[in-house]
C-alpha cells in the first residue's frame, strides 16, 4: 500500500492567480465585516435604533409643543432626519474603528494583512462593511421613528447620496483612528475630543443660525453640518446651506479620507512591524 503511494505522481499546488483585483478576497473580506456586526443585531443595530428613539422621545414630551416650527416644519419632523443621521455615521465610525483595533490588540490583524490583498482592497471592503451597517441603521431607524413622526420624502436620492458619503466619510475616519490608536483609550479619545464634538455641533437639534457668531463659524467649517443638513433637505425640502455647497463638500472630503487610508494603509503604519 505504501509503495502505492509512493509511485503515485504528486502535483505540487500552484498559486492562483488572483488577476488585477482579487474579487474574491474582497468580497470575503466584506463579508467577514458584515457577519461580524450581523451575528448581534440587538448590540449593533438594535442599540443605536433605541438610543435615536429616547433622543426623538425626550424632545418630544419636553419641547415639542414649546419650539414650534423650525425650518418651516414641526419641530419632531425637523429633529428626526438629524437623528437618523447621527446614528448611521456613528455606527459606520464604530465597525472600522473597533474591528481594526481589536484585531490589533488581540494579534490576529495579520490575518487581514496575509492574504493577497492590496492596500486599497482592505481601504474598500473595510469601509464596505461599515457602509452597510450604517445605512441598516438607518434603516430601521427611519422605520422606528415613521411610528412617532410624520415622514415625509422630498428626495430620496439627495437621501441616499448623503447617507452613504457621511457612512463612507465616517468609515475611513474609523480606519484613520484604529490604525493610529494602540489602545482603547486612544480610541476613546479620539471618539470623545473629535467626532462627538463635531457631530452635537453639526446642528442635529437645531438650525446653525441659532448659534453664537463662534460657534457658527466652527458649523460652517465642520464637514458633520453638510453631511446632516443635506440629509434633512431630503426629507424636509429646506436646508441651513446651499445644497450645491454640501454635495461638492461631501465629494471632497470624502476622496481626501479615502486617499489618506489608502496612503496609510500601503505605508504599512502600525500595521506591519
Amino acid at each position: 500500500m505504501n509503495k502505492k503511494l509512493l509511485q503515485r505522481p504528486f502535483s505540487i499546488p500552484q498559486p492562483r492567480d488572483v488577476g488585477s483585483v482579487n474579487w474574491l478576497g474582497l468580497w470575503e473580506l466584506y463579508m467577514k465585516e458584515v457577519r461580524r456586526f450581523t451575528k448581534i443585531p440587538l448590540q449593533t443595530v438594535g442599540a443605536p435604533v433605541i438610543t435615536g428613539l429616547l433622543f426623538l422621545l425626550i424632545f418630544m414630551f419636553a419641547f415639542g409643543d414649546l419650539r414650534g416650527s423650525v425650518a418651516g416644519v414641526p419641530f419632531i419632523e425637523f429633529l428626526a432626519p438629524g437623528l437618523i443621521m447621527m446614528a448611521m455615521i456613528q455606527n459606520a465610525f464604530i465597525n472600522t474603528s473597533s474591528s481594526i483595533l481589536v484585531a490589533k490588540v488581540q494579534g490576529n490583524i495579520v490575518d487581514v494583512l496575509m492574504p493577497p490583498l492590496s492596500a486599497l482592497e482592505l481601504a474598500i471592503g473595510w469601509t464596505a462593511g461599515a457602509v452597510t451597517r450604517g445605512l441598516m441603521v438607518g434603516a430601521v431607524s427611519l422605520l422606528a421613528m415613521s411610528l412617532f413622526v410624520d415622514i415625509h420624502v422630498h428626495n430620496p436620492w439627495i437621501i441616499l447620496f448623503h447617507a452613504v458619503f457621511g457612512c463612507i466619510f465616517m468609515a475611513s475616519i474609523g480606519i484613520l483612528g484604529a490604525i493610529w490608536a494602540d489602545k482603547f483609550d486612544h480610541m476613546a479619545t479620539v471618539t470623545n475630543f473629535v467626532i462627538t464634538p463635531l457631530i452635537f455641533l453639526s446642528g442635529t437639534f437645531y438650525t446653525i443660525d441659532r448659534l453664537p457668531d463662534g460657534f457658527r463659524m466652527i458649523a460652517n467649517y465642520n464637514p458633520f453640518f453638510y453631511c446632516i443638513d443635506g440629509f434633512r433637505y431630503g426629507f424636509i425640502g429646506q436646508d441651513s446651506a446651499q445644497l450645491e455647497i454640501g454635495i461638492v463638500v461631501q465629494l471632497l472630503i470624502n476622496c481626501v479620507a479615502l486617499f489618506t487610508t489608502y496612503k496609510v494603509i500601503k505605508s504599512g503604519y502600525k500595521l506591519k512591524a
